[in-house]
């Protein structure tokens, strides 16, 4: 039996210039295009964000694609991404290297999966202070605080209500995010 290959940003750096793919524990994975569905609760979300980031002059928040490198094994696209003020992370002409302090992923069919296991233990183990999982279908927002502990659960909310951000110091009201 073959073993295949581990990848390595090096190899997902010889990708063309926006392949749908990213380096997940050494994997080339690739990612169709979101639905409509998942555009608009990207698009609500960062219009929330961007606009409290303007007005507080704390950070910069970027949407896919933009890559996020982790470590030599770990590149990816999240959907949403904050880089607040003294951030460790960087942001270079390549992206940004180094953990985010917010990572925002939208579930879709094909990315649950990492996003729910593979990506959300790799944020928790490189630092991303807090995680988002958004499900337009399920219409729900969950916030994960990264503890010592790893991530915790510290907001969530289903159909309807208001998600906290600690890390922010901002409520989102769902209905608007998640429409």
């Amino acid at each position: 039996m073959k073993v295949l290959d581990k990848k390595t940003v090096k190899d997902y750096e010889a990708l063309p210039e926006g392949s749908p793919y990213q380096l997940i524990e050494g994997e080339l994975i690739m990612s169709p295009a979101p639905s409509p569905e998942h555009q608009r609760s990207s698009k609500r979300l960062f219009t929330k964000l961007y606009s409290f980031l303007e007005e507080t002059k704390r950070g910069e928040v970027f949407y896919a694609p933009i890559d996020v490198y982790l470590d030599e094994e770990n590149a990816y696209q999240p959907d949403i991404v904050v880089v607040l003020e003294g951030s460790k992370a960087q942001i270079t002409e390549k992206g940004i290297e180094g953990a985010p302090d917010l990572v925002v992923e939208i579930l879709s069919p094909s990315t649950a999966y990492y996003d729910l296991r593979v990506k959300k233990e790799v944020y928790e183990k490189a630092g991303v202070k807090e995680y988002w999982i958004v499900d337009p279908h399920m219409k729900s927002i969950e916030v994960y605080s990264n503890t010592p502990e790893g991530f915790r659960l510290v907001s969530e909310a289903k159909k309807e209500g208001k998600v906290r951000s600690e890390l922010l110091r901002i409520e989102l009201e769902l209905k608007e995010v998640l429409g």
